[in-house]
């Protein structure tokens, strides 16, 4: 039996990452690869009833402490329910962010540290990481403009937050990056969405069977 393995997709708002974890899942398909995908927060059914708890609501409903401890929450039931019995099978995992996003969004752009995020993360998921970790980046406008197209009955609770926080957002990333080269690829997502998918096959070469 072929391994399984886990790859999350991550990027701030209006990067394309829904629409390429099924455009990269399909490509994995014609392979010949078995691929489960999901998302966060969300994934099983416990971590799909927190998923409403955090984006739905008032923008302050959440303290930066207590919306980190709901994330790792649903990141505990959503790996032991749901990866780690897929990879275990032999199939591929893509998901629609996962620990990058709680470190980005609710670390360093929140006011808490990364290590307070990678503690929770410990605690819950026993410290369980991607085997890829594919960022997609665009240009700020090309983000902005995406997520207004999206968006159109409002962006949820995170989705609404100012441009400066997505602008840390955004660099968290880039800095996750640089201190993970092993882990992360960083890919040009501004183009086509076929465009996109193929340069994500690209990332992922040394993983293809």
């Amino acid at each position: 039996m072929q391994p399984g393995r886990f790859v999350s997709l991550e990027g701030g708002e209006g990067a394309g990452k829904s629409t390429q974890v099924k455009a990269l899942a399909q490509a994995l398909r014609n392979r010949g690869v078995v691929v489960v995908e999901t998302r966060e927060p969300g994934g099983s059914a416990g971590a799909e009833a927190i998923r409403d708890l955090l984006l739905k609501g008032d923008a302050d409903r959440w303290t930066p402490r207590a919306e980190a401890l709901l994330f790792a929450a649903a990141r505990s039931d959503h790996v032991s329910r749901v990866i780690r019995p897929a990879i275990g099978r032999g199939e591929w995992v893509i998901a629609d962010r996962f620990l990058d996003s709680s470190r980005a969004y609710q670390g360093g752009s929140n006011g808490l540290v990364d290590e307070d995020i990678l503690s929770l993360h410990r605690i819950g998921s026993e410290g369980f990481l991607p085997d890829r970790t594919l960022i997609l980046a665009v240009s700020e406008d090309v983000a902005e403009a995406r997520a207004s197209a999206r968006d159109t009955d409002g962006p949820d609770r995170i989705g609404g937050r100012s441009q400066e926080y997505h602008r840390l957002v955004a660099n968290s990333f880039k800095r996750f990056a640089g201190q993970e080269p092993e882990r992360f690829r960083v890919v040009d997502a501004s183009g086509s969405a076929d465009a996109v998918t193929a340069n994500l096959l690209e990332a992922l070469a040394d993983m293809l069977p």
